[in-house]
């Protein structure tokens, strides 16, 4: 048995691969567009899984978008997706930069939280050792303000 993906539906693709792939940093590495199903499904990686994913068709994200307007409720959703980043400070204040809350800061130097446009929770999780408390980050915890 090996892991191949996670499909995430989502409601806009032009709005999902802004996130996913302009400001998160993951690569499309192949589409699917099926006319008579109406559905495109979209594969990304990340930086790190590329040249896998491409030989193998995994790890990736699977992005599904239906045609159709439809609302994910209910039984339709999920945990959350987990990525290791190198520097956590620095991919969360990018993130924000970009217009994206961090519903759980990194204020512990080892893991954050953060939400997709369609409300798919995002754990952020440092690589290697956890580093050590930073401004703005670790005041922070004491706020209850991020």
């Amino acid at each position: 048995m090996r892991y191949l993906h996670t499909m995430v539906r989502v409601k806009n693709l032009d709005e999902a691969l802004n996130f996913y792939g302009k400001i998160f940093g993951l690569t499309e590495i192949r589409r699917y567009e099926n006319e008579k199903g109406r559905f495109t499904l979209v594969f990304l990686a990340a930086p790190g899984d590329i040249d896998r994913a491409r030989g193998e068709l995994s790890p990736c994200l699977e992005l599904t978008y239906n045609w159709d307007t439809e609302d994910y409720t209910g039984g339709r959703n999920f945990g959350h997706l987990a990525y290791e980043v190198d520097d956590i400070y620095g991919f969360c204040q990018h993130l924000m930069e970009n217009g994206v809350t961090i519903n759980r800061p990194p204020r512990d130097g080892h893991m954050a939280f953060v939400r997709s446009p369609d409300g798919i929770s995002i754990e952020i999780l440092q690589k290697g050792e956890n580093r050590p408390p930073q401004e703005p980050w670790a005041s922070m915890a004491n706020t209850g303000v991020w």
